[in-house]
């Protein structure tokens, strides 16, 4: 995802859940609080509509941001999933991909850990919410691929990064 948006005014840092809101509403990104230190929004992919949450822990000074693509994973195809989940993690620097054990949910995790002031800039709150939705519109190919394609995860995998390369 490129934020070709315009750039909003925020010198200062801020409490990681509140900057998170700032930037979301500042790209007109639909998104709420679900407590005080927990936001839900929705962005736009490439591929799907991505639900990001960003929990912030105080007592350890650590962000937590999920992106969930919608995606489920049905048991039948669980365990070529988990080794394509394998091989894709290998292709991160941050963060990496999961399944939620209660439903079969795919998503992206990152965790950033902030300083003892537990405040987030806005360069780092348009940073990884840029991230986590880059990963899931790399790699949201390979993972329908093996569930809907009848892939094998290597070949899911390669041709995810065929076609991701070969965009424009």
């Amino acid at each position: 995802m490129r934020v070709n948006e315009p750039e909003f005014e925020r010198d200062d840092d801020a409490a990681p859940v509140d900057m998170l809101v700032s930037l979301f509403e500042a790209r007109g990104w639909p998104c709420e609080y679900v407590a005080d230190d927990e936001i839900s929004g929705e962005i736009q992919g490439s591929w799907a509509n991505y639900q990001l949450r960003g929990i912030w822990r105080a007592e350890d000074h650590v962000l937590q941001l999920l992106c969930l693509p919608e995606v489920r994973v049905p048991p039948g195809k669980r365990a070529a999933v988990v080794e394509l989940l394998a091989l894709v993690n290998e292709q991160l620097w941050l963060g990496h991909f999961d399944i939620w054990s209660n439903g079969g949910v795919l998503l992206y995790r990152h965790g950033i850990m902030l300083g003892d002031d537990g405040l987030l800039s806005l360069g780092q709150a348009q940073a990884v919410v840029e991230a986590a939705v880059n990963e899931c519109d790399r790699f949201y190919p390979a993972f329908q691929f093996v569930l809907w394609g009848d892939k094998s995860p290597t070949e899911a995998l390669e041709g995810a990064m065929v076609d991701a390369a070969g965009e424009a």
